[in-house]
């Protein structure tokens, strides 16, 4: 059971946190040194996803040297499993407890017994992180065997605590700056095998890889792992072209994608993989999406950044000018600007410097 005074101690903690302007891997670490005042446990892992796709890019975790994350990523997209994120973040209740969903069998799960047996971990509670119906995040806490499991008290302050987790992810994507004096590093293409090995890429790919966070022969970045092993899909389910976006270190937008290798006799158990610069279209509802903007004030903002006047904001989106003018106030107060020209820079200069030959595309850049 969580005591009132560590609990709001971390609530508290949590606040701050979320509103000090952290990138998302600072926050992830601030949040779970206050998950440890309040939630005692000998593990966890936190990071973000992306909210269109729900797939995870990225994790920090803690006192876990013991698992592998390659073989957890390939469970999470390749096996119909109890609490998998997608499910949990489908559910009302995001967070769950493996004891109480296998109805104490815990090796009813095949994460379980492949994986977290392996560790020496008995207890798992994870959840999915979401604003609306948008998942931003995901987060475990383990315990190891011999240990007391994990409470519904627990699991119900771990509830109360996503709105804030929520919206430090959400802010962690959009809070670094990027690197003006990074170099062109252009498209790259990787080429992983059946063993989830690199045996072919392109010359842009090992700065890619490194930028991503991993090494281009010998350690896949999570946002590579986690496409390649959704590429391989569940067996018997219609397979997926999975992709996601995200920053690199150095601030950049990339989208990554993955596709089966087809040969002469048909798809091979090859999955390429093409890391490119993130085009304005596809990255600009993210950043709106990140400063937590309604429907409409997203809206208000898509006419903003094609050049809109009021009086045309207000004419075709159907409301009157003194409306508009309150959803500007709203936007400017979310986004931390005063006027249109720095709600142009902060929603989309700042985030994709240097980028101008990328044209946006006013009339779809919130579609999907």
């Amino acid at each position: 059971m969580v005591k009132a005074y560590h609990a709001e101690s971390a609530r508290a903690g949590l606040q701050a946190a979320a509103e000090a302007g952290l990138t998302w891997d600072e926050f992830c670490l601030a949040a779970i040194e206050l998950l440890d005042r309040a939630i005692p446990n000998d593990g966890v892992c936190l990071g973000p996803a992306d909210p269109a796709t729900s797939l995870l890019t990225g994790r920090v975790k803690t006192r876990m040297e013991g698992t592998d994350e390659i073989a957890f990523l390939q469970h999470e997209y390749g096996v119909d499993d109890i609490n998998r994120f997608s499910d949990l973040a489908r559910r009302e209740v995001g967070v769950s407890i493996l004891a109480e969903a296998t109805d104490g069998r815990p090796d009813r799960s095949e994460r379980h017994r492949l994986i977290l047996e392996q560790a020496d971990l008995e207890h798992e509670m994870r959840g999915a992180v979401r604003s609306g119906s948008r998942m931003w995040g995901f987060y475990t806490l383990y315990r190891f065997r011999g240990r007391t499991g994990f409470s519904p008290g627990e699991a119900e302050f771990m509830h109360r605590l996503e709105p804030l987790m929520a919206t430090g992810l959400r802010r962690g994507l959009i809070s670094s700056e990027l690197n003006s004096r990074q170099g062109a590093h252009g498209a790259a293409v990787v080429i992983v095998n059946a063993a989830d090995q690199v045996v072919s890429a392109t010359e842009a790919a090992e700065r890619r890889i490194v930028d991503l966070g991993g090494e281009l022969w010998s350690r896949l970045p999570v946002p590579v792992a986690v496409v390649v092993s959704a590429a391989r899909g569940i067996p018997g389910r219609p397979p997926e072209l999975p992709h996601v976006r995200l920053r690199t270190r150095s601030g950049e937008w990339v989208s990554v994608h993955a596709a089966p290798v087809r040969g002469p006799n048909g798809v091979t158990s090859d999955i390429a993989v093409t890391i490119e610069t993130a085009g304005a279209a596809a990255i600009i509802p993210l950043i709106v999406a990140a400063y937590g903007l309604t429907e409409r004030e997203r809206g208000v903002v898509q006419q903003v950044l094609s050049g809109a006047s009021t009086a045309e904001i207000a004419q075709r989106l159907h409301l009157s000018p003194y409306t508009v003018q309150d959803h500007l106030k709203a936007v400017f107060d979310k986004t931390g600007v005063s006027s249109r020209r720095e709600l142009q820079s902060r929603i989309f200069f700042e985030h994709y410097a240097g980028r101008m030959e990328n044209e946006l595309d006013a009339n779809g850049w919130l579609a999907g």
